[in-house]
């Protein structure tokens, strides 16, 4: 299979602007333009977050001995493995934000006559990949609570068990 082309695109962008385009057209898009970008920003930060809860959730593993979450691996060995299994759900938070970033609107415009069934392919595309990656986002969200609360638990753990 050939990857897709963006002459297609193009080439339905050009015809539609045979014509200027009315305002509601250009309103409509700047509204899906906006919303894309304000998915982009949140995916973004998204991204962000979970690198940095990746980062503090390596903290017990790789602490200074006598750290109060410090852990040895080969006297804790469980506690070492739940604190690496709590990373596995940051880590499919950052792959969900990823794909997400990497969405992009296909757009095939083969078949397609006059002005109006292409302006209406090109929203139905830009709003398709807008629900894919808000749908990616909401996920990246859920999987990245369950990181953080797994996280949480194993560092109460250790404390526990530093404590006892």
């Amino acid at each position: 299979m050939l990857p897709p082309s963006f002459r297609s695109r193009l080439r339905a962008f050009r015809e539609m602007r045979g014509e200027p385009p009315e305002p509601g057209f250009i309103a409509d898009l700047e509204f899906l333009e906006n919303r894309d970008l304000d998915l982009s920003v949140r995916l973004g930060a998204m991204l962000g977050f979970n690198a940095l809860m990746i980062t503090i959730g390596t903290h017990p593993i790789s602490a200074s001995p006598g750290a109060p979450l410090s852990v040895d691996a080969a006297t804790q060995p469980v506690l070492v493995l739940a604190s690496l299994i709590g990373l596995a759900p940051l880590i499919v938070s950052c792959a969900l934000a990823l794909r997400a970033m990497l969405l992009g609107e296909e757009f095939d415009a083969d078949g397609l006559e006059g002005d109006a069934a292409l302006r209406q392919r090109l929203f139905a595309s830009f709003v398709h990949s807008i629900d894919a990656q808000a749908h990616h986002l909401r996920h990246a969200i859920r999987w990245t609570i369950a990181g953080g609360a797994l996280t949480l638990a194993v560092w109460a753990a250790i404390l526990i068990d530093k404590m006892v």
